[in-house]
């Protein structure tokens, strides 16, 4: 089942750009990204400190639906650190469950 995603809001490159960041996802421990706009297309690959990564799934998802295992894919021990994480970047910001965001699944090409 093919969907068709709207035009990409932002390059790749600028779609992990924390260094806390870059560190998780060279570990292993991040492999999602969530975004507010679409910084990927399925497929597409990207390079952090010479390694390259495949953006594997792009889709929209609440901030309500999102689970530990969910959290854990972002590099997060669990929803509660991801949320106190995500405001405390974003100060002012309220949780909003409703709120979507472009979910971005990538690994590492070997």
């Amino acid at each position: 089942m093919s969907k068709t995603l709207p035009p990409k809001t932002c390059s790749i490159d600028r779609m992990i750009t924390r260094e806390e960041d870059v560190q998780k996802v060279l570990t292993g421990e991040k492999t999602a990204q969530r975004r507010n706009g679409r910084y990927a297309d399925p497929g597409e690959t990207w390079e952090v400190e010479g390694r390259k990564f495949e953006v594997t799934e792009v889709y929209q998802q609440s901030l309500g639906e999102m689970t530990d295992e969910h959290a854990r894919m972002e590099g997060y021990k669990d929803l509660e650190a991801y949320k106190q994480s995500i405001l405390s970047i974003h100060p002012g910001m309220p949780w909003v469950p409703a709120m979507k965001v472009w979910v971005h699944e990538f690994r590492e090409v070997k």
